[in-house]
């Protein structure tokens, strides 16, 4: 079933699980990802990056899908830096937007965030801000310390804002990390003293199963997946691969999904959302 993101990240937190966002970007991912949530009775949220998909095309499909599903799916517009992204997102039909404005200074993030707060919410859209700033793991070594959520900042914010849920920047990164993931646990627990939402953490992949557990138990709610979803359906196909073995193009693509499926499969379990449908 379609989903309102705000109701399944605020039973997340009440219940301390957390809930994973898988990014999708065509028909068979989005079957994989919603088949693999049913089979753990698990809610999910399909994320779409918008330089990787055609948002309005392939988000309406999305759409559809989650409407058929048997747990309940929010789909959600990941990193939407454009006011022309958010426009598509709700054109499609999607349940939730993040308005990402961590790179702009405070007041302009502010501003941005609450105007798209004031249209999507009038029509029962989550919006989801990140306060901080998210770097590339690629660069981890050297910007690990920089552009962290400051728990004062992070209250006011969502006062001025009223976003719905609001992304942290802790120590994770966004694809494969160039050293070790430090997260900073007590930053996490003072944002989650001061702000009364459910918290987001992006740059999932590759943090360390015992880093996010800690972090679902610090009142992390919704955990953004790729690279380790991506990895693993790469894997799987080079188990596949043996010479001398024939093969096809759909068949390589679908032990690639399985891989993917089975990492998600994985995260749900880690996460505690299994049964949480």
């Amino acid at each position: 079933m379609l989903v309102n993101m705000r109701t399944m990240l605020v039973d997340a937190k009440q219940k301390k699980y957390g809930v994973p966002a898988a990014n999708v970007w065509n028909e068979d991912s989005i079957q994989t990802a919603i088949s693999t949530a049913e089979k753990y009775q698990s809610p999910l949220i399909l994320a779409f990056y918008p330089a990787m998909v055609d948002i309005l095309a392939v988000g309406k499909l999305a759409v559809e899908r989650a409407g058929r599903a048997a747990v309940p799916v929010a789909v959600h517009l990941d990193h939407g830096q454009e006011f022309a992204d958010a426009v598509k997102a709700v054109r499609a039909g999607f349940t939730s937007i993040m308005v990402d404005r961590s790179t702009c200074p405070f007041a302009q993030n502010v501003a941005e965030v609450k105007e798209i707060v004031s249209f999507a919410h009038a029509i029962d859209i989550t919006v989801e801000a990140e306060l901080g700033h998210v770097g590339k793991g690629a660069e981890y070594e050297q910007t690990k310390h920089e552009g962290l959520t400051d728990p004062r900042e992070a209250l006011r914010f969502v006062q001025e804002t009223k976003v719905d849920c609001l992304a942290v920047a802790v120590g994770t990164s966004h694809g494969l990390y160039a050293g070790k993931p430090e997260l900073q646990f007590e930053r996490l627990r003072a944002i989650e003293q001061a702000v009364p939402v459910p918290l987001v953490l992006h740059g999932c992949s590759g943090t360390g199963d015992d880093n996010l557990k800690q972090a679902i138990g610090l009142g992390i709610t919704k955990l953004n997946l790729y690279t380790d979803l991506d990895q693993a359906g790469y894997a799987a196909l080079t188990q596949f691969l043996v010479p001398g073995k024939s093969s096809n193009m759909m068949e390589i693509e679908s032990v690639m999904l399985s891989g993917y499926g089975e990492k998600l499969g994985h995260y749900m379990q880690l996460f505690g959302s299994v049964k949480r449908a």
